[in-house]
């Protein structure tokens, strides 16, 4: 958390309710909205509280155990996508309506 600060901005899901986001701080000028979190999500996802995911095309690698996450095009969903992750895949805008 040390290399967290609050970010801008807010989304929300159907499921999970209101996101929030912070920035990375890194050796130059941080990286604005690389990872968000639920402060509070719905009670059904409890769960996720206090955790926090980053947009692996926000940082130089991102890992599943063993899998190097491949960042997905525009973030949708977080874009991670690993080769035990199926598509079809949001990735462009012209995905936006399926």
């Amino acid at each position: 958390m040390q290399y967290l600060t609050a970010g801008s901005g807010a989304s929300f899901c159907e499921y999970k309710g209101r996101a929030a986001y912070y920035n990375l701080k890194d050796n130059k000028t941080g990286v604005p909205n690389a990872a968000w979190y639920y402060p509070t999500p719905s009670k059904a996802f409890a769960a996720i509280a206090g955790y926090v995911a980053f947009y692996p095309s926000k940082v130089d690698q991102a890992w599943v155990g063993d899998d190097l996450v491949t960042a997905q095009e525009g973030d949708f969903y977080g874009g991670w996508i690993t080769p035990k992750v199926v598509g079809p895949f949001k990735v462009s805008a012209a995905t936006w309506g399926w």
